[in-house]
């Protein structure tokens, strides 16, 4: 029987399995490599790690770890479950089963890409979803800002904070009078045509071209396109969900379900790297928390 079982390897995870091995925990860390920021040549915001990038990062944290006695398993889970004793079973592709007292989901979020041709090779390049991640790079570029309708628009207006000159590509879609107004007292310009391709030179951004219309030349795309759930685990355990499709967590991260708790993008809060690391730190302590009320008996 496993103390904790931590599923998803990002660095809400990597953050988590730290902690609780310096608390002396027997832990599984589930990875299946796919996280949300393995698009990305760099990632930002990390303080003495900025710049880094998200595979060196994780190399470095697997490192840390391999001083203390953590298994790592590279698989992905296929089944989990809830016992009639609150432990937990978890069953992985590769055919693992794994028996814990606690779970900690670090799953993440699957960012709804666009699909348009040329897309892929921008993506984390010159192409991102978020300004607060990606923004600073691009600041006084040439920037399109696209999404369908209002969302185009809402994510041009919070890039004004790093250029002058940002386009909302609406492709095809209306916005409303008032997204079209702020539009307007920002100085973001509007471009209503379907978007059809980016132009682009080994992954830098030359231009939006259109169904019709004369091609916006532009250094820098951003995208409001919608996030879900990376994975069904925190569903098939039956946890909350809040209004906005993330998954409901109190004190220390705790998920509605007694022994679950989440960390990371998927309660849907502020989704940094260095938040999902601070998030994974804090579900380690409330789940060693519980282990010891648990351990003796003031549970």
């Amino acid at each position: 029987m496993l103390d904790v079982v931590i599923i998803g390897g990002g660095p809400a995870g990597l953050s988590a399995a730290l902690i609780l091995a310096r608390c002396r925990r027997n832990i599984v860390l589930i990875d299946h490599a796919k996280g949300r920021n393995r698009f990305a040549t760099e990632m930002h915001g990390y303080l003495s790690r900025d710049c880094i990038a998200p595979i060196e990062f994780r190399k470095e944290a697997r490192r840390d770890l391999s001083r203390y006695e953590v298994r790592c398993l590279d698989d992905e889970v296929v089944q989990a479950g809830v016992e009639p004793d609150s432990t937990f079973t978890i069953v992985t592709k590769a055919g693992q089963k794994l028996h814990s007292r606690k779970v900690l989901l670090a799953t993440g979020v699957r960012d709804l890409l666009p699909d348009l041709d040329g897309f892929m090779a921008c993506y984390g390049k010159s192409a991102h979803h978020c300004p607060y991640c990606d923004g600073y790079e691009h600041r006084e570029q040439r920037i399109a800002a696209y999404g369908k309708g209002n969302h185009a628009i809402g994510i041009a207006l919070t890039l004004r904070t790093w250029s002058d000159s940002v386009t909302a590509c609406l492709d095809g879609q209306a916005a409303d009078n008032k997204h079209l107004a702020l539009a307007r007292r920002n100085n973001i310009a509007i471009r209503t045509e379907v978007v059809s391709r980016l132009e682009h030179d080994s992954g830098s951004l030359r231009a939006v071209h259109f169904a019709q219309g004369t091609p916006l030349a532009a250094d820098a795309l951003f995208f409001n396109t919608g996030q879900v759930q990376r994975s069904e685990l925190p569903r098939l355990f039956g946890c909350a969900f809040d209004d906005d499709g993330g998954v409901k967590t109190s004190d220390r991260q705790c998920t509605t379900v007694p022994g679950v708790f989440l960390a990371g993008d998927a309660d849907k809060e502020v989704q940094f790297v260095i938040v999902a690391a601070a998030q994974g730190a804090t579900a380690a302590v409330g789940i060693n928390h519980e282990l010891q009320n648990e351990d003796r008996g003031t549970a």
